[in-house]
């Protein structure tokens, strides 16, 4: 095939040379074939030499092993940075659910002062007919209400356990008393009411909470 379109091109020259009429093959043409036949003595070289056509298919192979590593790096690229995008917009969702965390906190002992103000007035002056005493107990409550509204509409909810098993994450003990119709570690009276944000608690509820008794104790002791 390489001395047939070798002969062809030195016929092509002679026509040139000695200025006979132009058969049509233009520049491109020219182009063309001696593109054609590099390509037919490339063949013909790699079917004449197998160890080249080794070392090609050598080559094919670590290029692609280096292809398939630079594809796993790209993706775990792409997983970190939608990680960090995933963080970011958590962080930037909790900045905005929490910001309010610290005048929150400051505002809890307004709200407190309030019950405190109300919890102070006896209940026979509470059923006094006299009007302006009725109508600061009705102002003072009102504002509690109000407060508290503000309080719901961003978030912060009210812990008032009086009953059940005492948690750690939500509770904190003032004291610890007997008390016969209760199992130890329950709750038996709320001395201070608790205040979360959002899933976030701000202030545990203080409470008191039941303890073993001697009696309890000992069957217990006798049981085991």
């Amino acid at each position: 095939m390489t001395e047939n379109m070798n002969e062809k091109h030195e016929n092509m020259d002679e026509n040139l040379d000695v200025g006979q009429p132009d058969d049509g093959l233009s520049p491109q043409d020219l182009d063309e074939a001696m593109e054609t036949l590099q390509a037919a003595e490339d063949v013909a070289q790699a079917d004449d030499n197998p160890a080249s056509n080794d070392e090609a298919q050598a080559r094919i192979a670590e290029l692609e092993a280096e292809l398939a590593k630079v594809k796993d790096a790209a993706m775990r690229s792409l997983a970190e940075a939608d990680n960090i995008r995933k963080r970011s917009e958590r962080a930037q969702a909790d900045a905005s659910k929490f910001a309010v965390s610290k005048f929150a906190k400051d505002l809890l002992d307004v709200a407190d002062n309030f019950r405190r103000a109300l919890d102070s007035i006896p209940q026979e002056q509470k059923d006094s007919e006299d009007p302006m005493l009725k109508n600061l107990i009705i102002g003072i409550e009102a504002s509690e209400r109000s407060m508290l509204s503000v309080f719901e509409r961003h978030g912060i909810s009210k812990l008032e356990p009086k009953d059940g098993k005492f948690d750690p994450n939500f509770h904190e003990v003032m004291f610890e008393a007997e008390d016969p119709s209760k199992n130890p570690g329950e709750i038996i009276q709320l001395i201070e009411p608790g205040y979360m944000l959002h899933e976030r608690l701000l202030r545990p509820a203080r409470v008191g909470v039941a303890k073993g008794s001697a009696t309890k104790a000992a069957n217990v002791d006798a049981s085991a």
